[in-house]
């Protein structure tokens, strides 16, 4: 989720700064808020909000003659900020049937695929082809992160944190696990995946898919419900032209291939 140039890296940002409920206008920039999600959303080495979804979203407001702020902080702190006025801008944001009237939806910013992955040296594993075939893995454990959808997910599926389920604060701290053998898989991205392990000098194949665990939904940006039509079809009518001036495509490129 991802892009203010008020990046929040190490708490720096105050609740001070959070925009007040009053009525908004286009005299003043967009705001838009995310979380650390690399690389859809993260903060840079000087706090500058970066990834993907940060990119993407600038180059739209660009296109769309708007102006734009990005802030990063945690995820329930952006969601509060986003409900406190119109043409506040939320990402990335999966589009879930519970949320759809809750947001003005511009997008998609791209799919989502959360996989799960084993060390390619390590030993195969038994054919997985549905969610309830993960009763197969046994002792083995799967790390994921704390609170996070891919935790809920496996929970559903009667996978027990402390058991089954290694949990972590953040993919990074899963990935080291998994690279030291202190667990046998990790739920993550693949996105992430490839992102978490180009950060550690590794290349994608380091790890294999072992099954995908959901790719029905894709990321988005989320608008409060009562922003203005100008602001919401102008920013989809400028993604409609990033994609087919292969300047998204582009863009898509430098983060994931």
């Amino acid at each position: 989720m991802r892009r203010r140039e008020l990046g929040a890296a190490g708490g720096a940002l105050a609740l001070g700064l959070l925009p007040s409920a009053r009525a908004s206008t286009l005299d003043s920039p967009l705001l838009a808020f995310t979380e650390h999600l690399p690389p859809l959303n993260f903060a840079g080495r000087h706090g500058e909000v970066q990834g993907f979804s940060s990119e993407l979203l600038r180059l739209m407001a660009d296109q769309a003659g708007m102006a734009l702020e990005l802030q990063l902080m945690p995820w329930p702190r952006a969601v509060k900020a986003v409900a406190a006025q119109a043409n506040h801008i939320l990402y990335s944001l999966t589009r879930l049937p519970d949320r759809e009237g809750r947001y003005r939806w511009v997008g998609p910013i791209s799919e989502r695929r959360l996989m799960l992955y084993r060390m390619s040296e390590a030993e195969p594993l038994p054919k997985l082809r549905e969610l309830r075939d993960l009763q197969q893995l046994g002792e083995r454990k799967i790390g994921v992160v704390r609170e996070s959808a891919a935790a809920q997910l496996l929970h559903a599926q009667g996978l027990r944190a402390g058991a089954e389920l290694e949990l972590a604060l953040d993919d990074s701290s899963n990935l080291r696990k998994l690279l030291a053998r202190r667990m046998d898989l990790i739920a993550m991205l693949d996105w992430g995946a490839a992102w978490h392990l180009k950060q550690q000098g590794l290349h994608y194949t380091t790890l294999t898919p072992v099954m995908v665990l959901d790719s029905r939904r894709s990321y988005w940006y989320g608008l409060h419900p009562d922003s203005e039509d100008r602001v919401v079809h102008g920013l989809q009518a400028a993604l409609d032209q990033l994609r087919r001036d292969g300047r998204y495509a582009k863009l898509r490129g430098r983060y994931f291939s």
